[in-house]
């Protein structure tokens, strides 16, 4: 079989896609309720039964499932199969330590691959392509998800990871690959570090880079491709629904990501009512996943904003870039960052007072976060050290004095460049 040709749903009629979806549908509520005790008591609390599902249209009728409800059930609660099925463990950040924990049976980790290879193939990858990975390797989905995919489609994989922006560029330079898998905000940083060592960024062997992990703007795309003459393509996902691999961006038309609507079923709902919304208008994006064995997951709340779009390349719908979110996690260089994360950070340290704003600035290419506290130095230093170990980023603490506000309190100064 030819790896890089159309799968056949790719192009099916719609009625064929809908009767699959519906099938899958089904078997996705029954396998949640019948084996996840935290969904058997959000259905009957809701007085809804899987076999109500008659059509798509019926799952409005189900519950939402939050970022809250895996939290709750950390680490294994929301798992659907017993731990001897399980062959992998990954996790996202949560808005307090524990993270939102994520487990993959072997069919699970083969569904995810082949969406990665599908997804790589809509990007524009071709038959003898090099992939340089500097998506992070280990808890984070980014870099093996990347790494499976790329494999399954016959691809040479280059698996450097995160951070090393010397080393990236040296690689870049040695190896020649023809496509880098990276979030976009720090292909700029490795474009800067270029330019430092005399290298022209728009020279080297790069034909296309896949970005995703952190919402980015038409605007970047078109700072990256010309700064680099490199096709810059869209690549969505999130742990939680399987991790990267969920949408995609096709290189023919570049115009909104494609959902893999075959293994996720997307809806569009009102981020305060939860109503679902029609197509077409922007809203917060739910999904529910139609194969997944390990952790099912039914009607998702991302808080990731978008709309649904009529399919384009293929036979699924799109849906547009993201570039915003119906709550307050930030997402720095890839990593989520809730403020209240920090607010348990600080308020654990005796040296400071509860009060705090957090600063979005660049660092160049780099969205950058400066912690602003009351309190001595020495307690700083500490809270810095506490945010790197536990969530997982480089920050400044800086001691301030905090204007103290009247009702909710400003927490986030954006000073980035819009």
């Amino acid at each position: 079989m030819d790896r890089f040709a159309l799968e056949p749903i790719e192009k099916a009629p719609h009625d064929e896609l809908r009767r699959l979806q519906l099938g899958r549908l089904q078997w996705s509520l029954k396998h949640a309720y019948d084996n996840v005790p935290h969904y058997r008591r959000k259905f009957d609390a809701a007085g809804v039964k899987p076999q109500d599902c008659r059509t798509l249209e019926d799952l409005k009728r189900f519950p939402f499932t939050t970022k809250a409800d895996l939290r709750e059930s950390y680490p294994f609660g929301m798992f659907a199969v017993p731990m001897d099925r399980i062959v992998r463990i990954h996790a996202s950040s949560g808005t307090t330590g524990k993270p939102a924990v994520v487990g993959y049976t072997a069919r699970d980790i083969d569904s995810w691959t082949h969406l990665m290879a599908r997804s790589i193939r809509a990007a524009g990858a071709r038959s003898g392509d090099k992939v340089h990975v500097a998506y992070g390797y280990g808890l984070f989905t980014g870099g093996l998800g990347a790494h499976y995919g790329a494999e399954r489609l016959g691809l040479a994989v280059i698996p450097l990871g995160g951070g090393m922006t010397e080393r990236q560029v040296q690689l870049i330079t040695d190896f020649e690959p023809d496509i880098i898998m990276v979030t976009p905000s720090y292909m700029l940083a490795i474009a800067d570090e270029m330019h430092r060592q005399g290298i022209d960024p728009r020279g080297t062997s790069l034909r296309l880079g896949i970005f995703g992990a952190e919402p980015w703007t038409n605007e970047m795309r078109r700072s990256i491709e010309e700064r680099l003459a490199i096709d810059a393509i869209d690549l969505y996902g999130l742990s939680e629904v399987i991790g990267p691999g969920v949408a995609q961006e096709c290189i023919e038309t570049k115009d909104g990501l494609t959902i893999w609507e075959d293994h996720f079923y997307p809806e569009v709902i009102d981020p305060q009512s939860g109503a679902l919304l029609p197509e077409g208008e922007k809203g917060e994006l739910v999904f529910t996943s139609l194969t997944k064995e390990a952790l099912p997951v039914i009607r998702y709340r991302t808080r990731d904003l978008t709309r649904l779009l009529p399919p384009t390349a293929r036979a699924m719908r799109r849906m547009e870039k993201i570039t915003g979110r119906s709550d307050d996690m930030l997402i720095i260089r890839g990593v989520n960052v809730f403020p209240s994360q920090i607010e348990e950070l600080i308020l654990k340290h005796p040296g400071l007072a509860p009060h705090y704003v957090l600063e979005l600035s660049k660092d160049g290419p780099l969205d950058h976060l400066t912690v602003v506290v009351e309190g001595s130095s020495d307690a700083a230093s500490a809270l810095a050290h506490a945010i790197k170990a536990y969530v997982g980023i480089t920050v400044d603490v800086r001691i301030g004095t905090i204007e103290r506000s009247i009702g909710k309190a400003k927490r986030v100064i954006d000073k980035r460049p819009k």
